[in-house]
């Protein structure tokens, strides 16, 4: 390995580079589960009310999703390694601090951190992963993966943390981001640099380079860094979570407190002011008219409202189970091991599906699947048994928010100008955070209208799923076709692949094997 890092793509230290940071991606996206089932544990621990216990479960989704977009853009202006680096230090320094808290302030502050550290990490990763397999068929063999290491880590987070925290402590499952973040801290220097990206000058006219490539020698010395958005930044940072807290805030208080309306229109007014501002700066976030394309914009909610929903099951389950049926933190998180299961199976049949009907049938159709999951936790009361009030639901959910993360990837990203792939990719995954955490904390505080908890419960399940059936319905409308990057005519979604041995046909529509690597690499 020379210059910059060198191409380790298809040698040991490759695979051993494309290791450490599947390992870093799943410990992030185990982050964000890691105190779901603890939450009964810690509310105790701290005297936590529910506006505290949500906000505290939300803290580290809030700031991950909000700085996404921001940590691809300074992934291109400084390069991958070093960004990675910047955000596993912030990593493991929240990570500490939450295990050592001694109060909620301190370990709410630590979880936002924590948050801000993974979301300089993960487009970083992305960048070195390019890195390490430059060649486009090696690079989508790594992103499909990677998919399903986000499975891994979400679903390790909702079973491990339980059993965990009953055998020592809820704090001692802050070991796993340290231990994660310090080991590529150690071995970070053996990865590829990925050099920052560089927008051309604008003379050229050409849009601007996709978040977390490299360009080297001629292209980026015409070229220039991409500038830093930071007031659309911390519009969008501050919006989101101005709006969130009063939402959580509302389930204590009542819409009328000034502590409620208040931030909720300060949030509305940071977010339109973001989307002011996105209009008036040359390299923005979020280009304007990105989310104007129907598909694309219907897609993200298909994202959006079945992250909400399985969000809202574990969450609420977790504590009806330990606050109202007295069940211990371990058996609460053996009480998911069948969801565990499910999911990765539902997601590998579903981009079959995805290839053999497209995109549009088989979201429409998880998301009717899911929302009847739902539906049936809607019934829930404080006698529900296992077996029959939650288990049908704890498998019908995760098969069908599977199948519906599946075709809404190809949808989020099919149609999308190659110079905007990356983009794409990073709003799909901002749309899959923001579920559970803004969405959730709506449903939270609609459950807190209710007079009694198990009601609440039920009310936020039943609107869960009436929002995933009136977001099938909307999918299940989409023309099924793929919209040209040249905002040509559309072509049928399924045309066939080329014989083997023949030549690609110079297109721009989807081809069915273009659909099924796009599933494999988002289907999470």
């Amino acid at each position: 390995m020379s210059g910059t890092g060198g191409r380790m793509n298809g040698t040991a230290a490759g695979r051993s580079g494309f290791a450490l940071l599947g390992a870093v991606q799943a410990v992030l996206i185990f982050t964000i589960m890691i105190l779901t089932v603890p939450l009964p544990l810690v509310a105790r621990e701290f005297a936590l009310g529910p506006s505290g216990v949500l906000l505290l479960s939300a803290a580290y989704g809030l700031s991950f999703s909000s700085l996404l977009l921001l940590g691809g853009r300074l992934t291109d202006r400084h390069g991958g390694r070093p960004v990675l680096r910047w955000g596993l230090l912030l990593l493991a320094v929240a990570s500490v601090a939450c295990a050592l808290a001694p109060g909620y302030p301190v370990l709410l502050a630590s979880r936002f951190v924590q948050g801000a550290g993974a979301a300089l990490t993960a487009p970083a990763a992305v960048a070195v992963v390019r890195a390490l397999h430059p060649e486009p068929a090696a690079y989508r063999r790594a992103m499909a993966t990677w998919g399903g290491l986000s499975v891994l880590g979400a679903t390790a987070g909702s079973v491990v943390s339980g059993a965990v925290a009953a055998a020592v402590s809820w704090r001692w499952l802050f070991a796993v981001p340290v231990l994660a973040a310090l080991t590529g801290l150690a071995r970070s220097g053996a990865l590829p640099a990925a050099l920052p990206s560089a927008v051309p000058g604008a003379a050229s006219g050409s849009a601007p380079a996709v978040p977390g490539t490299a360009l080297a020698g001629p292209a980026a010395s015409a070229g220039r860094r991409p500038a830093l958005d930071l007031r659309g930044a911390a519009l969008a940072t501050a919006g989101v979570c101005a709006a969130s807290y009063a939402l959580v805030a509302s389930t204590e208080h009542g819409w009328t407190d000034p502590g409620v309306y208040g931030p909720l229109a300060a949030g509305l007014a940071l977010l339109l002011a973001f989307a002011a501002a996105e209009r008036r700066t040359a390299d923005p976030l979020l280009p304007p008219g990105f989310l104007a394309d129907r598909r694309r914009g219907t897609a993200l909610v298909a994202v959006w409202a079945p992250a909400a929903g399985t969000a809202l099951t574990f969450v609420l389950l977790s504590l009806y189970l330990q606050q109202q049926r007295g069940w211990s933190a371990a058996a609460t998180s053996a009480a998911f091991l069948p969801y565990a299961a499910v999911l990765p199976v539902s997601g590998r049949l579903a981009g079959r599906l995805t290839l053999r009907h497209g995109p549009v049938p088989v979201t429409a159709a998880g998301l009717a699947v899911a929302g009847a999951g739902l539906g049936l936790l809607a019934g829930i009361t404080p006698g529900s048994g296992y077996a029959t009030g939650l288990l049908p639901a704890l498998l019908l959910v995760p098969a069908g928010a599977a199948a519906a993360f599946a075709g809404a990837a190809v949808l989020a990203t099919g149609g999308v100008a190659p110079g905007r792939t990356g983009l794409a990719a990073g709003v799909f995954n901002t749309a899959m955070e923001l579920g559970p955490t803004a969405a959730l904390a709506a449903l939270m505080a609609l459950a807190a209208t209710r007079p009694s908890v198990v009601g609440g419960y039920a009310t936020a399940f039943a609107a869960a799923a009436a929002g995933l059936a009136l977001t099938a319905v909307a999918v299940a409308a989409l023309p099924r076709t793929t919209t040209p990057p040249d905002g040509g005519s559309a072509a049928p979604e399924r045309t066939p692949s080329p014989p083997d041995g023949a030549a690609a046909p110079d297109r721009t529509t989807t081809t069915a094997s273009e659909r099924t690597t796009r599933t494999e690499e988002f289907t999470s």
